[in-house]
């Protein structure tokens, strides 16, 4: 069963379009890597399949629902986590929780808030006040009051911008065990390793969806040949490579570069004479990644906002 199916979404504001045509299934217990620069159009996507904008263009389902018509009953069963921390600073965690199991009707109160505290890990903090956390326990008190109503469908927008790995791997780890559950997860990320946590992914650029699949399938499916160069001097490789035919990404990784085409003949024809004019360098075939295929989408895509 798809719990999200929408198809050919658009939604303007004024002469701008910032969702254009954009084509998304998610299947139940999937967990699926919403990518994009900023200003692509993420956030606004997953507001109209939360029921919060209703499309200019466009229909589908959330969760069974009609986008159009039944976007009340999508936001009743949807957990919706933003980029930005919302809570009372001035209140605990029990009360922050508390005010949220209000708002959804969960009775009885102290059970249902009780049981959240546990699920995550939360029982030994209750009375800290929220504006004392960390970045990473106040994601994990905005992932509880999200998940407090059981909802079928997560929808996180950056949720670990400006969180230490560690607590990014936790929060992972804890996506992934509600996911076994049964829940199904569409998060937006900047992340590469977020993104390969995920079932599949989607990269949407400026509002268009540009791929879509595994992220195998994606980076196969880009068509990027890459070389890895190593040695001494490799500043002056990197200036000599870079705008020559063929040569699409020039980038240090570590103490080696990696030079990315799309044209394979055409990089390989680039770097012919490498090794010949720098002494002691050596060049290899190499792997490519799914950060130089986000790049190549990236330096690709007209900025719609412009």
């Amino acid at each position: 069963m798809n719990v999200i199916d929408v198809h050919g979404l658009v939604k303007r504001f004024g002469d701008k379009t910032v969702v254009d045509h954009v084509t998304m299934t998610v299947a139940e217990g999937e967990i699926v890597g919403f990518l994009g620069p900023n200003g692509s159009g993420k956030t606004t996507t997953i507001r109209i399949m939360c029921g919060l904008l209703t499309p200019d263009e466009g229909e589908g389902t959330v969760l069974g629902f009609d986008i159009r018509n039944d976007s009340l009953r999508i936001k009743r069963e949807v957990g919706y986590m933003t980029q930005k921390f919302s809570f009372y600073e001035d209140l605990t965690i029990a009360e922050n929780l508390e005010f949220v199991a209000r708002l959804y009707g969960l009775k009885p109160l102290n059970e249902h808030v009780a049981r959240t505290l546990e699920d995550l890990g939360l029982t030994s903090r209750k009375d800290q006040l929220a504006g004392t956390l960390s970045g990473g326990w106040k994601q994990r008190l905005a992932l509880a009051a999200c998940i407090m109503h059981k909802p079928r469908l997560l929808l996180l927008d950056e949720p670990t911008a400006g969180v230490d790995p560690k607590a990014r791997r936790e929060f992972w780890d804890e996506i992934h065990r509600l996911a076994s559950g049964g829940l199904t997860v569409l998060v937006s990320t900047h992340y590469m390793d977020e993104a390969e946590r995920c079932h599949r992914i989607g990269y949407i650029s400026y509002g268009r969806m540009l791929a879509s699949g595994t992220v195998d399938e994606v980076v196969r499916n880009a068509g990027l040949t890459t070389f890895v160069v190593q040695g001494p001097r490799l500043d002056q490789v990197a200036a000599a490579l870079s705008g020559r035919p063929g040569v699409d990404q020039v980038a240090p990784f570590g103490a080696t570069l990696h030079v990315v085409g799309s044209d394979k003949t055409a990089l390989q024809a680039a770097l012919a004479d490498v090794e010949k004019d720098h002494k002691g360098v050596m060049v290899t075939p190499g792997e490519t990644s799914l950060e130089d295929v986000f790049i190549q989408f990236m330096s690709g895509s007209k900025d719609n906002m412009g």
